[in-house]
C-alpha cells in the first residue's frame, strides 16, 4: 500500500471517533491509542484503494483480504494479532455507534501468537539484585534501592511506579495505591524490606533530589518524576553490579509474580495485585503452579 491520500472525511471522523473513545473512554495507554489509530489508519487508505469510502461497506472479505496484504509485507506475528485487535475493535465500536449494521470484525481471525514463560530471577538472584547497593549513603543509589525493592516487592508495572504520588503510600497499612490501565485503581502491599528502603529514601534522599515542588514519589536527578526510562537503566547498572541476569522491570513484575505463586499464593490474588483485568492474563504463570503442584504430589502421594 502505497497511497498517501487523505480519507474520505466520513471514514476521517469514524477514525477520529474511535480513538477519541479509546483515549476518553476506553482509557487506553497513550502508546496503544497510537498504535491502534495507525492501524485503523492503514486499514482504511487500502479500502479505499479498493473502492470502498463508507466504513459501513467495509466486509470480513475485504478485512481478510487487508490481513492477507499485511502477511504479505513480512510483517510479524504479534504485528499481525495487534493489527486484528485494533481492527476488531473498531469495528465493535462503528457497530456500537450506528455506523455499520453488522461487526464484520467479529469474524476476522488472527495468527496465533505462542506465549512463552516469562523470563524470571531466581529469589536468590532477586535478593541479590534489590540488595546489591549495601549501606551506599548516595542519595541517588538510596533511591534506586527503594525503587527496585518497591518493583519487585509488589510486582508493579513500572510506569506505575513512576506514576506513584506521596500520598499514594500508606506507610501504616504498608499499601500503595496504584493506578493502573484504564484508570483503575486498586492498593497493592509490599514487604518490611520496601518500607525500610522507602522510608530511608523519603527521609534522606528524595529531599536533597526535590529542586521544583511536586507530588512525585520517586525523583530523578533533576528533580523531577521518575520516568521509566530511567528505571530500565538504573535497573541495568544494579544488574551490572549484582551479577545477575539482564532483565527489564517488566521482567521483574513477572518474577514477583512467579515468586508468590511458587510461595503458595493462588492465581486469583496474583491477578489481583498485578492488576490483570481478566484471569486470562495471569495464566501465563500456571506452568509456576503446575510445577509446584508436581512437587507437592512427588513428596506427599503414595503412589508418586
Amino acid at each position: 500500500m502505497t497511497s498517501v491520500e487523505p480519507l474520505p472525511s466520513a471514514m476521517a471522523a469514524a477514525r477520529e471517533g474511535f480513538v477519541a473513545h479509546l483515549r476518553d473512554e476506553a482509557g487506553r495507554s497513550v502508546h496503544t491509542v497510537r498504535a491502534y489509530s495507525a492501524d485503523v489508519g492503514r486499514l482504511l487508505s487500502y479500502s479505499v484503494e479498493q473502492g470502498v469510502d463508507d466504513v459501513a461497506q467495509i466486509d470480513v472479505a475485504l478485512l481478510r483480504r487487508w490481513l492477507a496484504h499485511r502477511r504479505g509485507s513480512s510483517a510479524a506475528k504479534a504485528t499481525l494479532a495487534r493489527q486484528v485487535a485494533s481492527i476488531r475493535a473498531f469495528t465493535a465500536w462503528t457497530f456500537r455507534q450506528g455506523l455499520t449494521s453488522t461487526d464484520p470484525g467479529a469474524r476476522l481471525s488472527g495468527p496465533s501468537v505462542p506465549r512463552n514463560p516469562p523470563a524470571v530471577l531466581r529469589p536468590e538472584q532477586a535478593e541479590a539484585l534489590v540488595t546489591v547497593s549495601g549501606d551506599d549513603p548516595d542519595e541517588v543509589v538510596i533511591r534506586d534501592r527503594a525503587v527496585l525493592e518497591l518493583l519487585y516487592g509488589t510486582g508493579v508495572r513500572v510506569s506505575e511506579l513512576c506514576g506513584l504520588d506521596v500520598s499514594d503510600v500508606d506507610a501504616n497499612r504498608r499499601l500503595i495505591r496504584v493506578t493502573g490501565k484504564g484508570g483503575r485503581q486498586r492498593s497493592v502491599p509490599f514487604g518490611a524490606p520496601a518500607e525500610r528502603a522507602l522510608a530511608l529514601y523519603r527521609k534522606s534522599s528524595r529531599p536533597t533530589l526535590l529542586t521544583v515542588e511536586t507530588a512525585a514519589l520517586f525523583l530523578g536527578v533533576r528533580g523531577r518524576r521518575l520516568h521509566p526510562s530511567s528505571v530500565r537503566r538504573l535497573l541495568r547498572r544494579s544488574q551490572v553490579r549484582a551479577g545477575v541476569p539482564a532483565v527489564t522491570p517488566h521482567d521483574l513484575r513477572h518474577t514477583a509474580a512467579t515468586h508468590l505463586l511458587e510461595g503458595g499464593a493462588d492465581l486469583r490474588s496474583v491477578q489481583e495485585l498485578l492488576g490483570h483485568a481478566s484471569i486470562d492474563s495471569t495464566q501465563i504463570y500456571t506452568h509456576v503452579s503446575a510445577r509446584r503442584l508436581r512437587g507437592a504430589f512427588d513428596q506427599a502421594h503414595p503412589r508418586a
